[in-house]
């Protein structure tokens, strides 16, 4: 990974904002997808695709990538934007979001288009996928790093736990989870829905290294993700805690985001703020 330069700081929060306002086009033409967790988890995205992974969208196969499992699925939209702008495929095809013989449906499709590395919806399961890559890498002595990108809402169910138990137990240091610490699923509030906390006692008592992050800082991130690195004993989760609808006032915190896309007239509103806060980015760092 090169160095986080000043420079390249800014590069990444103004693709992060360039990618939330093309979420915002891709959601409002499609009529359909998740605004909220897709807008939370834009500045991680972005950090893991220009900055943390090792990989290479002209090889998408190539056997010495890292792997980014994407287990919460129906965040999907933030994903397919940012391989779309990392060169995965033509920024074009994003209007076919959801539409019938898409490549990018409302889940992830394993094979189906360059860079998924696995079919999700199901919640819960992208750890357990995680595990096998990680074993796999380790029986053939291989150096990639495997990412599991969690929601909070999904450890509700109990076959993550037993994943967690699974990694903690054979110490995949070769794991580094990203939990999406927004509060909200589709019902409601995460601690009115099955309360979650103490979460990062529950990791630590299943041998986990913890650590917890500002979601909407890049370099904080990117610096946590440097930190697990070198925890060879264990693996590691970064609790990053995110504002759902991130960028949007009027989807911020709003749980009721979670699963729905704006309209047209949101749509234009949204895109005003998300205009506006780029040009305080750029401002920033001038």
């Amino acid at each position: 990974m090169e160095s986080l330069h000043e420079k390249k700081l800014k590069e990444l929060e103004a693709m992060a904002n360039q990618i939330r306002e093309t979420l915002i086009r891709t959601l409002v033409n499609a009529g359909s997808g998740h605004s909220a967790g897709s807008l939370g988890m834009a500045d991680i995205f972005t950090a893991m695709y220009f900055h943390v992974l090792k990989h290479n969208p002209k090889k998408p196969n190539w056997s010495e990538r890292d792997r980014l499992v994407l287990s919460n699925g129906h965040i999907c939209p933030v994903q397919y934007v940012t391989l779309a702008y990392a060169g995965y495929f033509p920024l074009h095809e994003l209007n076919t979001l959801r539409k019938i013989n898409s490549r990018l449906q409302g889940h992830p499709h394993r094979g189906s288009l360059p860079g998924v590395e696995t079919t999700s919806g199901p919640l819960g399961s992208g750890l357990s996928q995680s595990i096998g890559m990680a074993l796999a890498a380790q029986l053939d002595k291989k150096k990639n790093r495997i990412y599991c990108l969690m929601s909070d809402g999904e450890h509700d169910e109990g076959n993550l736990w037993e994943a967690v138990m699974f990694a903690g137990k054979r110490k995949l240091n070769n794991i580094i989870a990203v939990i999406d610490r927004n509060n909200i699923q589709i019902d409601g509030f995460t601690e009115n829905v099955m309360p979650l906390e103490p979460l990062k006692d529950k990791y630590e008592a299943f041998n986990w290294h913890v650590l917890e992050v500002d979601g909407h800082n890049i370099e904080q991130f990117i610096d946590a993700v440097n930190e697990a690195k070198a925890i060879y004993e264990k693996p590691t989760v970064i609790i990053a805690h995110t504002i759902p609808g991130k960028g949007v006032s009027f989807m911020e915190n709003n749980y009721l985001w979670h699963g729905k896309p704006p309209n047209q007239e949101e749509a234009r509103r949204a895109l005003v703020e998300l205009r506006t806060l780029g040009g305080k980015i750029k401002s920033e760092h001038e």
